[in-house]
């Protein structure tokens, strides 16, 4: 049946797969209802015939799209979907290949049709029509491949599947084409009684792998891999390498990410949207404008107004949109539709749930952010002391195997305690210049400009955690160390521990030790300090270099900027709380 966006939308339950015979008679499929679990009819009843090439190309590929929703554009994948629109617009076909029947035929573009009997659904790109007989078109990127079938398993499956859904629709299929639009080549495929049962087989293995928690493992050393659009989503190997099953072999993964945070400071600002243009203008002037393409985050300082249709563009791009108080306080985030895997924030939820595995992964998030204090002061201190490194270390050892959350929670004091015992021994103000003064943390409000700076940059640090959580699809709020509090993302501060040694507190070093920042840019009333607008966008700089740095991952080797390692450590907790990782490893450097 042909099939409206609406109807499709609206199907929430997975129907039996009637049991099918070829032509010899000899069945080729059969699941039917007895085939089928609890967590199976969970499943949209019908299977997206794309999908079916996704699962025969790699099984975790389909599983990824499909049931966590996840996707990212490559270079091919645009250029293909731009090829794809040009379907509606013109006839592709290739002159040299027509016949005179193609002049009478009748062609159908776009035309979405489904199998209530096959379980599939399919948006097929031309369909052309000879009296009852029907020969599907698929168009494919790319060249006509050195195979003996002139084509690729995954695409004539796809193909025999659209075949499929027509039959089911009263029509008469006996072959289709693959249309290469590089190449401008048509290559027949028959489909035989072979590539119907292998059609079916993958469609029925396809039903019973894809089950929400049950991701299958990915492929290993494959070459596959090194054009895939989700690789930065997959992990594949970076997941194979912390099951010990083989060595990170780099691939070639954006090391940054293209997409910058835009940050508002002038109160009163108005920003806008005009032609695909992030635009702020203070009194009246442009003050700025940025490409929407651009831009990966909106932050707000104070009083400053954004327009509905810019919030709701940036929506759409995945961008959030982050509000701070004039002082620097995180107070909200708007970011688009929740990330559609819900499975992953259930199995979020489980966790929290169990003391033993919020323990396991607070252990985790304390040790390497003692871990990374201890190297930065053995790093940084004009003369570490000894005594302090050895009982960080210890600390550190001590947090590893922690009995308790309260135990734990005592051993982070500790270290903190420690570790900002000795942090004025890493500033080294320039010389001839007021010196900073730093007696130790303090908060709420930050009572010196060195503590002001470590606050102001820390609520920096959680946004983008925030973000990158988000982006994975995790729930910010909940978190394993830090306990659920109304409106505190708990699981952001929790996954931003390793990281406020190596980020934020190295920022601070920085602007200090390199003059970026000195006393008069910052205001001190009644017992506390903040920085000065002039202060504050010398810190945001140093702060945006710092997560566009380079750096060497610990565990694979391989040289990205802390900004996607941010990714990659919310990523790499998401496949620990579904099972596909056996632990957590903190990003801890030597």
């Amino acid at each position: 049946m042909i099939l409206s966006e609406t109807e499709r939308a609206s199907q929430s339950r997975m129907t039996p797969v009637a049991a099918s015979t070829l032509s010899d008679g000899a069945p080729v499929a059969d699941v039917g209802e007895a085939a089928l679990d609890d967590s199976l009819l969970l499943q949209p009843r019908l299977v997206p015939a794309r999908m079916l090439n996704e699962f025969a190309y790699c099984p975790r590929l389909a599983y990824l799209e499909w049931v966590e929703g996840e996707f990212a554009d490559s270079a091919d994948t645009v250029e293909g979907r731009q090829q794809h629109a040009r379907v509606d617009a013109e006839d592709l076909t290739a002159p040299e290949d027509r016949t005179e029947e193609d002049d009478w035929r009748i062609h159908a573009r776009s035309l979405l049709l489904s199998s209530e009997r096959y379980g599939l659904i399919s948006r097929l790109d031309l369909i052309e029509f000879a009296g009852d007989r029907a020969t599907p078109v698929d168009y494919k990127h790319g060249g006509v491949p050195e195979t003996p079938e002139r084509s690729w398993e995954p695409e004539r499956v796809q193909l025999c599947a659209q075949a499929l859904v027509l039959e089911d629709n009263g029509f008469t299929v006996e072959s289709g084409i693959i249309y290469y639009v590089q190449a401008k080549t048509r290559v027949p495929v028959s489909f035989s009684d072979e590539l119907r049962r292998r059609t079916l087989a993958l469609l029925a293995e396809l039903r019973q792998t894809l089950v929400p928690g049950r991701m299958p493992p990915p492929l290993l050393n494959s070459a596959k891999c090194n054009r895939c659009s989700l690789l930065g989503i997959c992990l594949p190997d970076e997941t194979n390498a912390l099951r010990g099953e083989a060595e990170p072999v780099p691939r070639l993964v954006p090391g940054h990410d293209d997409r910058a945070p835009v940050y508002v400071q002038a109160q009163g600002a108005a920003i806008g949207l005009r032609e695909g243009r992030l635009v702020v203008k203070v009194k009246g002037e442009v003050a700025q404008e940025v490409k929407l393409i651009d831009v990966g985050q909106v932050a707000v300082f104070g009083n400053a107004q954004i327009s509905t249709a810019l919030i709701r563009e940036l929506a759409q791009r995945d961008a959030p949109v982050c509000f701070y108080s004039y002082g620097g306080w995180l107070q909200a985030l708007t970011a688009g539709m929740t990330h559609k895997n819900i499975g992953l924030r259930i199995a979020q939820f489980k966790a929290a749930g169990d003391a033993t595995v919020s323990l396991g992964l607070a252990r985790r998030f304390v040790s390497g952010k003692v871990r990374n204090c201890r190297t930065l002061l053995r790093r940084n201190h004009s003369a570490p002391c000894p005594a302090a490194l050895r009982e960080l270390a210890r600390l550190t050892n001590r947090a590893e195997s922690a009995p308790a959350a309260e135990v734990l929670l005592g051993i982070e004091g500790t270290a903190a305690r420690i570790y900002f015992q000795h942090f004025a021994g890493m500033l080294k103000s320039p010389p001839d210049w007021p010196p900073f003064e730093f007696a130790g943390r303090n908060r709420r409000p930050p009572a010196d400009p060195v503590n002001a700076l470590l606050s102001f940059v820390y609520a920096l640090l959680v946004k983008d955690v925030a973000a990158a959580i988000l982006k994975v699809g995790l729930d910010p709020h909940l978190g394993f160390f830090h306990r659920p509090r109304y409106g505190r993302p708990a699981l952001a501060l929790d996954l931003a521990e390793e990281f406020r040694p190596l980020i934020g507190d190295s920022v601070v070093l920085n602007v200090i030790n390199n003059g970026e920042v000195r006393l008069d840019d910052f205001a001190i009333r009644c017992g506390a300090a903040a920085l000065t607008p002039k202060g504050r966008r010398a810190l945001i700089a140093a702060y945006e270099r710092r997560l566009d740095a380079q750096v060497t991952h610990p565990l694979f080797g391989y040289t990205i900027t802390y900004r996607r390692v941010l990714e990659v450590q919310a990523r790499l907790l998401s496949r620990y709380l579904t099972g596909d990782l056996a632990d957590y490893r903190p990003f801890v450097t030597r």
